[in-house]
């Protein structure tokens, strides 16, 4: 049998954690070099995108500069996820290179912690297994938190994910408005969800929980700087399940210290991982995860699923 000619196969690299279900689909109609780690060894990932037809990535692998260049051939960039500030994307519109994300796809996870951890820092009677197990009894000084029925959740960003949070909110019997100045006055979403269009300035005075939906641009690079954060209703609660960036991380450890802020709940860091010996080590009721607020084993399948159809009509097409 004739060996095929590399110059017709049409490769793709996946150069981050996908779905096995997914993979498997691609591969049973292109030549898939699927190494979840080839991100952080970017001599060999320059050589896997040489002759790379599509490249799916996470929010770890930077989609610019040299790995870029390096992929000559590259026509398409399926992204399991939504923010797209990882990706070069007037380099890729450049060079007419498709950009696929999974819009929508991890919405309801990201719904979902946003509205667990607001719970948690509101109640603030969660983080006593030790001193219970221990024979102390500290009912009294965990008797002063709040229900989250009847609070007023207020969304930075009504976009798809803003708008599911906004739904499972409501449904908590929270009041609900929005600041998204791409989100037109006259736009059905604002009626369909019942949430009520804000500025910013009187959001943050008037929201018992904060929540960030926005992406990383020059717009909203230090949104919420130490001025904003001082503007944020005292004791009230923020979570960023966004950027990091977009958030003054020096001058959150100072209000949650201060007590002007009563809980931060951060999914996204200015750097990732968040390094040791930081500001936000030493602030109080403050919840760190490591960038999964939209990653469960449901989502994981749907947003795999979304990109490798979008990946693979693309290169069909």
């Amino acid at each position: 049998m004739k060996p095929e000619d590399p110059d017709t196969v049409i490769r793709i690299v996946i150069s981050e954690s996908m779905d096995a279900p997914a993979v498997a689909q691609l591969a049973r109609e292109f030549d898939v070099d699927y190494r979840p780690s080839l991100m952080d060894d970017p001599q060999a990932l320059g050589k896997a995108l040489a002759t790379a037809d599509a490249w799916i990535v996470r929010n770890r692998t930077q989609v610019r500069g040299e790995l870029l260049a390096a992929a000559g051939r590259l026509r398409v960039v399926g992204r399991l996820g939504v923010g797209l500030d990882n990706i070069d994307l007037e380099a890729c519109r450049s060079r007419n290179i498709r950009v696929f994300p999974a819009v929508g796809a991890n919405a309801e996870s990201v719904a979902e912690y946003v509205v667990a951890v607001a719970m948690v820092l509101l109640r603030g009677a969660y983080f006593s297994t030790a001193a219970v197990a221990a024979g102390r009894w500290p009912r009294a000084m965990l008797s002063q938190g709040h229900e989250i029925a009847g609070k007023t959740l207020g969304l930075v960003g009504f976009g798809s994910i803003g708008q599911v949070t906004a739904a499972k909110a409501k449904a908590l019997g929270l009041r609900v408005v929005a600041f998204d100045p791409g989100v037109s006055a006259d736009d059905p979403a604002w009626s369909r969800h019942g949430v009520e269009r804000v500025d910013l300035d009187a959001l943050l005075a008037g929201s018992d929980v904060v929540s960030l939906h926005v992406p990383l641009v020059a717009a909203t690079r230090g949104l919420l700087d130490a001025g904003r954060l001082a503007r944020m209703k005292k004791g009230s609660v923020l979570v960023n399940t966004a950027r990091g960036g977009i958030v003054d991380e020096a001058a959150l450890a100072k209000a949650l210290q201060e007590g002007h802020l009563g809980g931060a709940a951060l999914d996204v860091f200015d750097d990732e991982p968040l390094g040791a010996g930081g500001p936000l080590g030493e602030a109080p009721n403050l919840i760190l995860t490591p960038h999964i607020a939209g990653v469960t084993a449901e989502s994981n399948e749907r947003v795999s699923g979304i990109v490798a159809r979008l990946v693979a009509e693309a290169l069909g097409s």
